[in-house]
Parts: structure tokens; C-alpha cells; sequence
């Protein structure tokens, strides 16, 4: 699958989350369509990155043009996952339009490097970032270092996203 970084959006989020903004995620993504985004990649991690790729695909009903890409940091990236998630994981992805894993295998870097792959091919991030260190920080980060528009659904309208 080409991807047309202005037409693709990416997700980041933490692995805490539950579901808090699925009402925003879901209006997130309608908004992004709206103004001709049509692809969204997820780094399918537990929580927010899984979600958001979940919502996607319960959009096709809707907007049967979404695409969903699962970007993973390694090839077998499922079989780590917790077994109350591995199920969910699997389905996501055998809906997927494109699964990219970016290795063979698992290295220290190798989710340092799937969040750059995910700025690095999207024109606009969708996150949920608290504030705390860690993958998201990096990734939101590293977008607005790139001069990417972040919409951040933490509900804290005075977080300071640049930290």
C-alpha cells in the first residue's frame, strides 16, 4: 500500500487507556476524513493505539473508504501481547488493509522506531498523552518537531503538549 502522508493521520496514546474518549476518538477521526484523511495508522499497542484501530474499522459503516495500516515494531509483535488483549490484536489486524512490521524481530529500539515511522508518514497526529514520560511523550514530541498538528483527547486543556 502507498501512503500519501498528507492523506494519513497516525495515532499515539498510552497503554492506560480504557475507552475514556471514544466519543472524541470517533469524532476525531470523522473530522480528519472530513478534510480528506483517509488512512490512519496505529502502532497497536495495548490500550489507545488499539482503540483507535478498533474505531477505525467500526467507521467503515460509515465512511467505507477508512484504511486502516497496523505498524508494527516487530514481526511476531502479537504473540507479546497479554492474553486478554491477543485476541482483539489479531482480529485488528486480519481487518487491516496493511500490516507493516518494520523488523524480523524485537531490538532495544524497535518502538522508538516505529513511533518515527509514524511521524514520519502522517501528516497529523491523534493522541492521548497525559503528560508523562514514555513512548507517547517521544512521539508527540517528535510531531511537533516535524510541525504536525496534534489533537490531543486528554482531558486536561492545560497540558503543555511541548514538554
Amino acid at each position: 500500500m502507498i501512503l500519501v502522508r498528507e492523506q494519513t493521520a497516525a495515532f499515539t496514546g498510552h497503554r492506560t487507556y480504557r475507552g475514556e474518549a471514544d466519543e472524541l476518538l470517533r469524532a476525531a477521526i470523522r473530522a480528519l476524513h472530513a478534510r480528506g484523511v483517509g488512512t490512519f495508522l496505529s502502532g497497536m499497542a495495548e490500550g489507545f493505539d488499539l482503540a483507535a484501530a478498533e474505531a477505525v474499522l467500526a467507521l467503515r459503516e460509515e465512511l467505507p473508504d477508512l484504511r486502516l495500516v497496523c505498524v508494527l515494531p516487530y514481526s511476531d509483535h502479537a504473540d507479546h501481547q497479554k492474553p486478554t488483549v491477543r485476541e482483539r490484536y489479531r482480529e485488528v489486524l486480519l481487518k487491516a488493509d496493511a500490516v507493516v512490521p518494520l523488523s524480523t524481530n524485537y531490538y532495544a529500539a524497535c518502538y522508538h522506531h516505529r513511533n518515527d515511522y509514524l511521524v514520519d508518514h502522517a501528516s497529523y497526529l491523534v493522541a492521548w498523552y497525559s503528560g508523562r514520560t514514555g513512548g507517547t511523550r517521544y512521539t508527540v514530541r517528535r510531531a511537533h518537531a516535524a510541525h504536525l498538528p496534534v489533537e490531543n483527547l486528554w482531558p486536561d486543556p492545560q497540558l503543555d503538549l511541548t514538554l
